[in-house]
């Protein structure tokens, strides 16, 4: 279990870890720590708001710190993930050929924009952050993280190989149901720290959840890793919408 912890955190995080050997069983249940990640994400973005805050800086200056800080923290993998299935997405080629885009490690036109916009927004919607909304968006980067390592394990593949696919293989058949076990009880806490908030926030992640399944499996077959970092990115800063407009 302590293996499959660090190789979460080595995975899907710049956090430091203690080096461990990374075969099938120590992956049995790395996908329950994907959470974590999350969790330890969270933790650092409320603790960086209220120091931040306590130093004196303005509205802006936090602003743009918090919105690169997550993305510093997890590497930018999901980011990643986001940009090549958006190029992907926007080139109208046939299944095939949009599963080889994924994999290209060039940026297109596409991927600028898109990654452009997605920052101006997440800069816009972090601005509107409050004391109380904060840890709604920080149980945000758990509850993100839950779903695409549910869907990781239980969604169709677009490929045999690949991070996803290997990850899933990789998984415990127990690991689907410990990450709802984990999903109930960041919803419940969720709920019980602001109902009507809260509610909105798990509504609004699996509307991303739905959409993410549809569409992944029309336009591209299945998922893949980039495809679950796609749907994260999606689910954060809608999370953030939301939060902005019922705050």
């Amino acid at each position: 279990m302590l293996k499959s912890m660090i190789i979460a955190f080595s995975t899907y995080s710049k956090i430091p870890m203690p080096q461990v050997e990374w075969d099938k069983k120590s992956m049995h249940y790395s996908l329950c720590f994907f959470p974590f990640v999350g969790l330890a994400i969270g933790v650092i973005f409320v603790f960086g708001y209220e120091i931040l805050r306590w130093i004196g800086f303005g509205k802006i200056a936090i602003s743009a710190i918090l919105t690169v800080l997550p993305v510093l923290l997890n590497g930018g993998i999901h980011m990643d993930g986001f940009l090549d299935t958006i190029d992907a997405k926007s080139s109208y080629q046939p299944k095939e050929e949009k599963l080889r885009i994924l994999k290209d490690p060039h940026m297109g036109a596409f991927a600028a924009i898109y990654g452009c916009v997605y920052l101006l927004l997440s800069f816009g919607l972090v601005s509107e952050i409050n004391q109380h909304t904060i840890f709604l968006v920080a149980a945000g980067f758990i509850y993100s993280r839950i779903l695409s390592g549910w869907s990781i394990k239980t969604f169709l593949k677009a490929k045999h190989d690949g991070m996803a696919a290997t990850t899933s293989d990789a998984a415990s058949k127990n690991v689907k149901w410990i990450l709802i076990i984990e999903g109930i009880c960041t919803a419940i806490g969720m709920l019980a720290f602001d109902f009507v908030r809260g509610g909105l926030c798990i509504l609004v992640g699996l509307g991303c959840l739905f959409y993410y399944r549809k569409m992944a499996y029309k336009v591209f077959g299945g998922i893949t890793g980039d495809i679950a970092g796609y749907f994260l990115q999606l689910c954060e800063i809608f999370i953030l919408a939301i939060l902005a407009v019922a705050k």
